[in-house]
């Protein structure tokens, strides 16, 4: 049975900002904050050392009953039994993916523009990352598209929506009135020291409107 779509708050757990923590330490700590899905993405490390890291986010995932993507790589997903795979534009055509995950996981696609959205929708994506939405230290080669073009996502786009770049508490609560699905963040997380206590803060006002 494929697994439920990314809703609520979705982390982009980035390798390269754990700033010497344990990766699965800062894992436990956001899922213990209420986080519904992560997205490991480990960009600056081998294969193999990727898969074992990956390995022990799965069986925390499945613990605590939270969806685990993987960044970019479908072996990576297909190995480590994850949920789905998150893919940008330049990564494995969806069609291809498709055809090596099969239907039962998950398959996102960050899209920047309308034309993209509307292209990984008609080619069966599970759902989209739509950004960046605000300048973001981890999207700078992208121009943010402000919330007003989210707005348009979200009238001329049917499955689920997840908002991300430089969301954080002070702007969280103006993506929420997009409707979309979810937001993901970064650094509103991990680079925070309490990293439980930072999940939980965003958490708690995304049930605001009970996203």
């Amino acid at each position: 049975m494929k697994p439920s779509n990314p809703t609520g708050l979705y982390l982009i757990l980035d390798h390269d900002l754990l700033a010497g923590r344990s990766l699965t330490d800062i894992a436990a700590q956001a899922m213990a904050g209420g986080v519904k899905s992560i997205q490991y993405r480990a960009k600056n490390l081998s294969k193999r050392e990727a898969y074992f890291n990956a390995l022990q986010l799965r069986a925390l995932s499945r613990q605590s009953g939270v969806t685990f993507l993987i960044n970019d790589g479908v072996d990576l997903a297909l190995a480590t039994e994850a949920d789905g795979v998150h893919l940008g534009q330049e990564d494995l055509p969806l069609s291809a993916a498709r055809a090596l995950l099969g239907s039962d996981r998950l398959i996102g696609i960050s899209a920047h523009t309308l034309e993209q959205a509307k292209e990984a929708e008609a080619g069966g994506a599970d759902y989209l990352g739509i950004g960046p939405i605000y300048s973001s230290t981890t999207k700078q080669d992208r121009p943010p598209l402000g919330c007003e073009a989210l707005k348009q996502f979200r009238k001329h786009v049917r499955i689920p929506l997840v908002a991300i770049g430089g969301i954080s508490p002070l702007n969280v609560r103006q993506v929420m009135t997009t409707r979309v699905d979810g937001v993901a963040v970064v650094s509103a997380i991990l680079s925070r020291s309490d990293v439980t206590r930072a999940t939980a803060d965003l958490v708690a006002i995304l049930q605001t409107r009970r996203i």
